[in-house]
């Protein structure tokens, strides 16, 4: 299993707005890709003083394959229109991990 985990500390003006429209609308328009196979949201306790709030997102695959597909059909659109609605007014970073149990 693959683990996609997106880091995004978002600013404290569009916070709410923000994090309604992941939970409504970008996560659910990254799950109908159908490759996904659970996904989780966290947000991080030890917060240092930004002036935002900082989630991991994490989402699961079953294998390397499928990351590489979203990769070249899906993630270039949705990570735009996630730029296009909040320009400079987050920050993130992406990693892919290996599952093992």
């Amino acid at each position: 299993m693959i683990l996609y985990s997106v880091t995004v500390n978002i600013d404290n003006q569009v916070h709410d707005e923000w994090l309604h429209w992941m939970q409504t609308v970008h996560i659910p328009d990254v799950l109908k890709t159908g490759l996904f196979v659970e996904n989780r949201i966290l947000r991080m306790l030890d917060e240092i003083e930004n002036g935002g709030v900082t989630y991991s997102f994490q989402y699961y695959l079953k294998n390397i394959a499928d990351y590489e597909e979203y990769q070249q059909r899906h993630a270039p659109r949705l990570q735009a229109e996630h730029a296009g609605r909040y320009p400079d007014k987050f920050v993130a970073f992406r990693t892919v991990l290996e599952v093992v149990e």
